[in-house]
């Protein structure tokens, strides 16, 4: 008699190419190193937990944590070949996840940790860390507010101050897109103070000074630009008429007019190597 052989039906979908990128980009290893289980920790690692867990969140769209042990549970030979044998459904339940989320919340591990994989990824793919672009949104979100916590009221772009909201400030190497450093914070706070500080990571993660970084006017106070050019560092950002002296502006309009500042072309290369002035500069 012919054995009737065991088929399985699995969606793989695009599991295996993000799994297979996240271990190129060392995610498990550097997770487990830097955020050590302590002995009662049984099954996947929490390494090897986030992996899955985020190439659920990238595959889905959908960052749900109760969402997550089903999906395993209907990819668990696609998510063993992939990653190990020992994948159980029962790694990736809401309760783990929680976890998982309670270890990586720790500052200064996660610093380290972001660090470490950034410095990893720079030096794999080879990337000119020359240019770094700042900037900053909010996004609201539907929780409640208490005294202290990350989301809070504040100015509302969206014209929906009522709801919560939290400031993401965000350094991503120009032109890839690839970020360097991320802060989450609550939004009654201003934009302003949030650029040094971001910058600051960017410098401890590339290790160099010496980077050109590109922002808004957030970018702009005298604090920040102070600090930048003491750490041999160039930026440039639009600068509002709230962080000149009185006159300032006026003065330098005056100097311009007689001719005290010369204008240099601004140029721009076009995708066949033709060049054309884009707008004057100082």
């Amino acid at each position: 008699m012919h054995e009737i052989p065991n088929i399985i039906t699995e969606r793989v979908d695009d599991i295996p190419l993000l799994i297979e990128q996240l271990q190129r980009m060392g995610l498990p290893t550097l997770f487990d190193d830097h955020f050590p289980t302590h002995g009662t920790w049984t099954g996947l690692s929490v390494g090897w937990v986030s992996t899955i867990w985020l190439s659920s969140i990238v595959s889905r769209g959908d960052h749900r944590m109760g969402h997550v042990e089903p999906w395993v549970a209907k990819r668990l030979w696609t998510l063993r070949v992939t990653t190990s044998p020992a994948v159980r459904r029962v790694d990736c339940t809401a309760d783990r996840l929680e976890s998982v989320l309670r270890r990586l919340r720790g500052d200064t591990r996660w610093a380290a940790c972001e660090s470490a994989l950034h410095q990893h990824t720079v030096r794999v793919d080879d990337l000119a860390a020359e240019r770094v672009h700042v900037d900053s949104t909010s996004a609201r979100v539907y929780a409640t507010v208490s005294a202290g916590g990350l989301c809070q009221c504040g100015h509302s772009k969206d014209d929906r101050p009522a709801l919560p909201q939290v400031t993401v400030m965000q350094a991503v190497l120009d032109p890839l897109g690839m970020p360097l450093a991320t802060e989450v914070v609550s939004e009654e706070r201003a934009d302003a103070p949030l650029s040094r500080p971001c910058m600051e990571r960017v410098q401890a993660r590339v290790g160099r000074h010496g980077l050109f970084y590109v922002g808004d006017g957030t970018m702009a106070s005298r604090d920040t630009r102070a600090r930048s050019a003491a750490a041999g560092d160039v930026s440039v950002c639009p600068l509002p008429q709230g962080q000149r002296d009185e006159g300032e502006f006026d003065a330098a309009l005056a100097a311009l007019c007689k001719g005290a500042h010369p204008l240099s072309a601004v140029v721009r290369e076009g995708a066949t190597g033709s060049t054309g002035v884009e707008r004057g500069g100082l």
